[in-house]
């Protein structure tokens, strides 16, 4: 299923469009994984009244933490302000541990425009992601172009697997077969 790194470590990334279960997915394979054996985190929607008014990010161990939200300050993305410090606090600061050879599961969801707008995620990633590393990923990458997207959608060691509605729910089992349950 997944393209392996130089080390035989499977790295994937879903892609799809929003709405299709990218994250929901990921979620399913790391509870069968084993949740205590990843780091990382996911994006997920916050609603008031049926209407999207932002997004959260959410540690694998349940920390949370507005990553943007309608109308707030700080860099935009479409109408959302994105609070870049409470994304690195939470969400990369882990990471930047786990880059450093830990052979635990990362999960990232996602590799987005917001979370882009964080130097330190792009470094951190081009650490996670480095030749030589060892690092096993699962995680989402978005659709639209990027420069580091781009980059990474044309590694070598990089699977990009396409989600739809009709797979989603057939997909968390493959992925943790093949991260070792």
């Amino acid at each position: 299923m997944a393209r392996m790194g130089s080390e035989g470590v499977p790295r994937v990334l879903l892609t799809g469009r929003p709405g299709c279960g990218k994250t929901t997915a990921i979620k399913r394979a790391v509870a069968l994984i084993k949740p205590h054996s990843s780091c990382g985190f996911y994006t997920e929607e916050v609603r008031k009244g049926g209407q999207r008014i932002g997004f959260d990010v959410v540690t694998c161990d349940g920390r949370r933490a507005a990553l943007a939200r309608v109308g707030a300050p700080g860099p935009r993305v479409s109408r959302y302000g994105v609070d870049v410090a409470a994304f690195e606090a939470l969400a990369v600061a882990p990471l930047e541990l786990m880059a450093c050879g830990s052979s635990r599961l990362v999960v990232i969801d996602e590799i987005g425009k917001m979370e882009l707008l964080s130097e330190r995620f792009v470094l951190c990633l081009d650490r996670i992601f480095a030749p030589g590393s060892e690092q096993p990923v699962l995680g989402s990458i978005m659709r639209g172009r990027h420069p580091v997207a781009d980059r990474l959608r044309h590694r070598s060691d990089v699977r990009i697997l396409p989600v739809t509605p009709d797979d989603r729910d057939s997909l968390p089992p493959r992925l943790a077969a093949l991260f070792g349950t």
